[in-house]
């Protein structure tokens, strides 16, 4: 058995020339024997094969060479930009259209001639001259593609359509010069030459209709690639001068100008202005949010009104819109457990049609009668024509690829389809405290002065400045804009910090350092601080040596959206368990202000993975959200891991669902999202094993003995067209998927 350790490598390659779901398999399959590769998994939909091999043992470039020798190809990494991809997809399409063009060129006089001119003698001769050019003109793919799968023994939809035509024109084409071998075989229809040419035309429409429904599929992509401007406006740093420069030249450190309406280009930090931007690309939220010096900007979301100059952080591939797009884009070549079955199914149905159409000859040469062999012949090719294996292959993966994409325009990112399936499944939900019910950075919440505030205030800015307790940041950004003295600190051994000003000591510290030191503290600040205290909140004292002059409350605050994000959640039947590292009594109150009844508080990393462990082994799925990297362990271990976007990048690698703007209330959405896609999913696998159950029978004749119904194989092919393209339209209806308040 082959070991790969860090020489194991993961890429995504799109993969050209697959007609049908069969023809995923093969290349899947073809990946899979090859020495090197440890998976390889292909997906119809997207047309891409997520593929992990050892780049010591196989490259890029003799996988497509093995890929070529099965009748498909590949894009080489270096040729799978964005924009080559595209092209690609564009050509496709135009290919398919001129064909279908073509086609129909001579289907619709051979359809009118055959169904309308059937009795005269001239009728087969024309059909004959009509159906040549569909068959080996516009049809030679079906011929070529189903010999090379032949060569290697093997099967895909070119296989049936190539069998049924070939039959079809073959037999016709023989009855018409030897008529007196055969003799007249049926006085309505001698000949087959309208069904051979209309099976191909209706083939080739329906693949052209295929791809055109599957590019609406991946609509979210195209958007958010289509978000990044080409050209930005680069400050010359020595100069200062605006250049016009294209997005490729953008490099880290450079300083941008962005104007009104403009788009921003790369990730980076604001340096001059103000503004509001729209990040409803990243959140999904159509309110604009405000920008000023120190804040983070993002590549792809629009500046509203103002211009500002900001430094780019991360380019090119590192930004997040290109991370989002890198997501999104592996998450919809995923496949979900059920597509695995499906597979499994779509691997067997070609053998299982070629068999099934070969019993129906057998059945109707001997039962049938007088023309049972001519009767037989035509059933047969019936049957080869109506079997779709493509509506079982498009069912899952263009309703995933629906789905996720509709996630990235909420602003969830869902890393892969087995993630998107599971959600729906959740009944207990763990959520850490601090960055995730709470914003995760301490703010002042209130304040209470017994000397002049102007006088106190710029003294308590100048120590907390200096100083590097974790609440003096949030008394910092408090008293913003207030003089900075130049102050000397003490550090008082974890207490607080002590400084002389004008001849007055100041200490700032806790309640146990005013004790300590015996200052005084008024009546009136004891009894706000023994209020705030029972409120939970941390308190900031401030004094001078004869007596306290402050006292200042800082808290942790609820995000807007928590309390509101629980309810929710918990109307969807889900249990919402906290699970924190912070001390009991804050846990408790953060805990009963947002509803959620179970608490643990003082809880180690590895105790969260624990908890989960016991939760799943009672038999619940488990989803875990937390943003640092002490949740990263519960994230992984998780059914559901959610990380908050704002949080730790190892929180988010471990888990496989984002949310990017830490809105708890997506957690909701996304549960909306995975029901309405697995209801999506189930709807289509029954259309099209329904399809086949009903049609491959009829197609086989099993009707024509009692009540004289039979299938003519033109319409079989048009009805496997409808099935095909039925199915990838009802994943499109998720588009219009709004979310569930």
């Amino acid at each position: 058995m082959t070991t790969y350790y860090h020489t194991e490598k993961r890429i995504s390659i799109p993969i050209l020339k697959m007609g049908c779901a069969a023809c995923a398999i093969n290349v899947e399959k073809t990946l899979q024997q090859i020495e090197g590769i440890k998976e390889a998994s292909v997906n119809y939909a997207t047309a891409t094969a997520q593929v992990v091999f050892n780049p010591q043992k196989i490259s890029p470039a003799q996988m497509k060479m093995a890929v070529q020798e099965a009748g498909y190809d590949l894009l080489l990494p270096e040729e799978s930009s964005a924009e080559n991809i595209e092209t690609q997809h564009i050509l496709h399409y135009k290919q398919a259209l001129h064909k279908v063009y073509g086609a129909f060129v001579f289907a619709l006089p051979l359809f009118i001639v055959g169904m309308f001119f059937m009795h005269e003698s001239w009728t087969p001769w024309v059909s004959c001259l009509l159906a040549t050019p569909i068959v080996f003109w516009w049809g030679r793919d079906f011929f070529i593609n189903a010999w090379k799968q032949m060569k290697r023994k093997s099967a895909n939809m070119d296989t049936l359509v190539a069998l049924s035509t070939g039959i079809a024109y073959s037999f016709s084409l023989f009855h018409l010069l030897f008529p007196h071998i055969l003799g007249r075989v049926d006085t309505h229809s001698p000949t087959y030459f309208e069904s051979a040419g209309m099976i191909i035309a209706f083939v080739l429409l329906g693949r052209w209709l295929e791809e055109r429904a599957k590019q609406k599929t991946s609509l979210a992509v195209k958007k958010l690639i289509g978000l990044q401007p080409t050209h930005v406006t680069v400050i010359d740093s020595s100069t200062r001068q605006d250049s016009i420069v294209e997005i490729q030249a953008v490099t880290v450190g450079m300083y941008i100008r962005i104007k009104p309406g403009e788009r921003i280009p790369v990730d980076g930090k604001l340096l001059e202005g103000q503004s509001y931007v729209d990040e409803s690309m990243l959140s999904g939220e159509p309110v604009p949010v405000k920008k000023k010096a120190g804040d983070r900007v993002f590549a792809g979301t629009v500046n509203q009104q103002g211009s500002f100059v900001f430094m780019a952080e991360q380019v090119g591939e590192e930004t997040m819109l290109s991370r989002i797009i890198h997501l999104v884009q592996e998450a919809q070549g995923s496949k979900a457990p059920i597509q695995r079955l499906v597979d499994k199914i779509a691997a067997v149905f070609v053998p299982l049609i070629l068999v099934i159409s070969v019993l129906t000859l057998i059945a109707w040469t001997l039962l049938g009668g007088e023309n049972g062999s001519t009767q037989g012949l035509l059933f047969a090719i019936t049957v080869l024509v109506i079997a779709c294996p493509c509506a079982l292959g498009l069912a899952t993966p263009t309703a995933v690829m629906v789905g996720i994409g509709k996630g990235a325009e909420w602003g969830i990112l869902i890393k892969d389809a087995e993630s998107l399936e599971r959600i729906k499944q959740i009944d207990v939900l763990i959520t850490d405290k601090t960055g995730t019910l709470t914003i995760g950075k301490p703010q002042v919440v209130a304040s209470v002065w017994e000397q002049p505030k102007e006088a106190v205030a710029p003294i308590l800015y100048s120590m907390e400045k200096r100083s590097e307790h974790p609440l003096a940041q949030a008394i910092c950004q408090y008293l913003e804009g207030e003089q900075e003295l130049p102050l000397q600190i003490e550090n008082l051994a974890g207490k607080g910090v002590r400084s002389v000003w004008e001849q007055t000591t100041y200490y700032v510290g806790s309640l146990s350092l005013m004790k300590e030191l015996n200052i005084p503290i008024t009546t009136a600040l004891e009894k706000q601080g023994e209020k705030w205290e029972k409120e939970h909140h941390s308190i900031v004292w401030v004094a001078t040596e004869h007596r306290t002059v402050a006292v200042v409350a800082i808290q942790d605050q609820i995000r807007d959206s928590s309390v509101k994000a629980i309810q929710q959640i918990q109307k969807l039947g889900v249990t919402v368990d906290m699970l924190t590292g912070d001390h009991l009594k804050a846990a408790q109150y953060i805990a009963q202000k947002c509803g959620i009844s179970y608490v643990e508080a003082g809880v180690l990393p590895d105790e969260k993975a624990s908890y989960i462990n016991k939760k799943q082994a009672e038999g619940h799925c488990v989803a875990m959200v937390g943003d640092g990297i002490n949740d990263s362990a519960a994230l992984a271990m998780a059914d559901v891991g959610i990380a908050m976007g704002a949080g730790s990048d190892i929180a988010i690698e471990s888990a496989p669902v984002t949310i990017i703007q830490s809105d708890l209330r997506k957690i909701a959405e996304a549960i909306y999202l995975s029901k309405s896609t697995v209801r999506t999913i189930r709807q289509n696998l029954f259309w099209a094993f329904f399809y086949n159950l009903i049609g491959i029978p009829i197609a086989a004749g099993v009707l024509y003995p009692m009540w004289g119904i039979s299938l003519n194989p033109m319409w079989a092919s048009l009805a496997m067209t409808f099935s095909s393209v039925s199915v990838v339209m009802n994943s499109l209806r998720l588009k219009y998927l709004s979310v569930k308040q």
